[in-house]
């Protein structure tokens, strides 16, 4: 293809994307294919000969789209919002076409430097503190490739801050016995990435209990740090949740911050999907004590019209991510001062693609004003589901509705909201997802769609309405026996799935009572040891917990374990 044709098949895609997101209303937003549709439509082995251009978007069409499901969609109401917009999307054919790879100022000037200010001008946008941004000479902010990455960084980052203040205080105590002693934190319904990171970077991640609001308190935290210290633990790391996945509840940051403080952890917040909302000064009542905090990431690439990948992390201070990801020392020696920004040591790959141009392209073209009023129209129709969701005795709201997602499940039965769901997203008429909160099958009905309207809201709530009315004259109620089998499968205690959505057809509340168990043991013997610090040792669980009497070893000897200590257990 040479560049008269590029220019002519140019012309054609942008007409092609264009046309697809004007008529994106008219497809089924999920697909209606089965596993493996897509092999039995292609060729087994690669082309010899290049193809026609025309056959290749021919097929495009013939075979691809009837796998995708359409984000865009207005009936997509599932995850969160995948976001998206046209100066979006041309900030990306533009970064696609200039090809440079960042990873150095040196490799490309442009890249570095535009991603330094477009962060500095997003984390002012977010009300973060000055000592946040790179023009303050402390810290700085990067784009990295998805949440999981940021918290994975930190937790490396912290990981290497702690074990080199341990080796000054245990000179010679090996590495590998300093990292079997810490230990992180983070609620109980925090991303799974969170637990991934630990596992990754071999280290024990405790998750806590939430209040009625599904938030981590501060008081829970400062327990659990005496807990393990008294064990001999080492507290390093904890990571605050602004806008949980499942429900987009927010931990109590300020407290939190508090008690990281005091304790000398460091503090990262996820603020993935909410941390867009921060733009709009009502909600950025959220981030009391953020002053406080080691780090914070959030997506654009979710509630800010930029496509993904598109993640932004802010540290306090950039130098704790370049020593503990640089693998030449002389590189801390000579760049010290940092002032041509060297992003090989902020994350985890070396090659980087040129995101910031999207990121600059969408804040230019939309404002800050714009893109607020996006943001509060989102929240706005999210409490209008919520009203009519209210408004039907059938039904209850779970958790706050504070941003664009709300919570809700038919009252006390998770059999039926189970089967509800399930029938929704066959028929294909909109898609949403549930996830587990406190034993409670939910259903998550999200604002997603770039142009959601009213007519929106008032079609899902008609589909939702009138598949409820079908499911429940579906089941015979008035049989002892499905009454004797739901009130039996209700009483089990369903734990999470990896996945925070929980949607399994193997799983279901009504009749695989063995599948549920199943999922309760999901996780094998290494990842429970490095994921809980206390279960792969029946005698100090047994202690901890035993008729709710919390009884701790002496700092001189190992009384859970009759085994001496390895060093003596971190004093208060």
């Amino acid at each position: 293809m040479d560049a008269s044709e590029f220019r002519k098949r140019g012309r054609e895609m942008v007409d092609y994307i264009a046309d697809y997101m004007e008529t994106i209303d008219k497809r089924r937003v999920t697909p209606d294919v089965q596993p493996g549709y897509l092999r039995k439509m292609l060729d087994s082995r690669a082309p010899k000969k290049g193809e026609e251009w025309e056959q290749i978007i021919k097929d495009v069409e013939k075979t691809i789209m009837p796998g995708v499901t359409h984000w865009q969609h207005p009936r997509f109401h599932a995850y969160f919002p995948a976001g998206n917009s046209y100066p979006s999307i041309l900030g990306d054919m533009l970064s696609d076409a200039i090809g440079c790879v960042g990873f150095s100022w040196a490799a490309s000037p442009a890249c570095t430097e535009l991603e330094t200010i477009v962060l500095d001008w997003l984390g002012k946008m977010i009300g973060l503190p000055q000592i946040f941004m790179h023009d303050s000479g402390l810290g700085g902010g990067v784009i990295q490739g998805s949440a999981s990455e940021c918290i994975l960084v930190t937790v490396l980052a912290a990981r290497h801050q702690a074990i080199r203040e341990l080796k000054n205080r245990f000179p010679f105590v090996e590495d590998g016995v300093l990292l079997s002693k810490l230990v992180g934190y983070c609620s109980k319904i925090a991303h799974s990435s969170v637990e991934k990171a630990g596992m990754i970077g071999f280290v024990k991640m405790r998750f806590l209990d939430v209040d009625d609001n599904y938030s981590m308190r501060g008081y829970t935290l400062a327990n659990a740090i005496e807990e393990d210290r008294k064990l001999g633990l080492i507290p390093f790391y904890v990571c605050c949740t602004l806008g949980t996945t499942a429900c987009c509840s927010f931990d109590n940051l300020n407290e939190i911050a508090h008690v990281t403080e005091r304790e000398n952890i460091y503090l990262h917040v996820d603020a993935a999907y909410a941390g867009s909302a921060f733009i709009c000064p009502e909600f950025q009542h959220y981030m009391k004590g953020i002053e406080c905090v080691n780090s914070i990431n959030m997506n654009p690439n979710k509630w800010m019209l930029v496509n993904f990948d598109v993640s932004a992390m802010w540290v306090k201070d950039r130098h704790v991510l370049t020593s503990a990801l640089t693998v030449d020392p002389l590189y801390l020696q000579h760049h010290h001062s940092d002032q041509a920004i060297d992003f090989r040591h902020w994350g985890i790959p070396l090659s980087r693609r040129f995101r910031s141009l999207k990121l600059w392209f969408v804040i230019r073209s939309y404002g800050i004003e714009g893109l607020q009023k996006y943001i509060r129209e989102h929240v706005r129709l999210a409490k209008r589901f919520e009203a009519l969701v209210r408004n039907d005795s059938r039904f209850e709201v779970l958790g706050a509705v504070t941003m664009g997602l709300v919570c809700f499940r038919l009252k006390g039965r998770n059999h039926l909201s189970q089967r509800l769901l399930r029938a929704i997203n066959d028929s294909g008429k909109i898609h949403m997802v549930p996830a587990m909160m406190n034993d409670n099958y939910i259903i998550r009905f999200a604002v997603c769609a770039q142009n959601a309207n009213e007519d929106d809201i008032t079609y899902a709530w008609e589909v939702i309405t009138t598949t409820t009315e079908d499911v429940i004259a579906s089941v015979d109620i008035d049989s002892n026996k499905e009454q004797e089998e739901l009130c039996e499968i209700e009483d089990l205690q369903v734990e999470e799935d990896d996945d925070v959505f929980f949607y399994k057809k193997d799983i279901s509340f009504e009749t695989d009572r063995n599948a549920i168990s199943s999922a309760k043991l999901k996780r094998n013997l290494f990842m429970k040891m490095v994921s809980d610090p206390k279960c792969y040792n029946p005698k100090v669980w047994h202690s901890l917990c035993q008729n709710k009497n919390r009884r701790f070893p002496s700092n001189n000897s190992n009384a859970a374990t009759n085994q001496p200590p390895l060093f003596e257990a971190t004093p208060e």
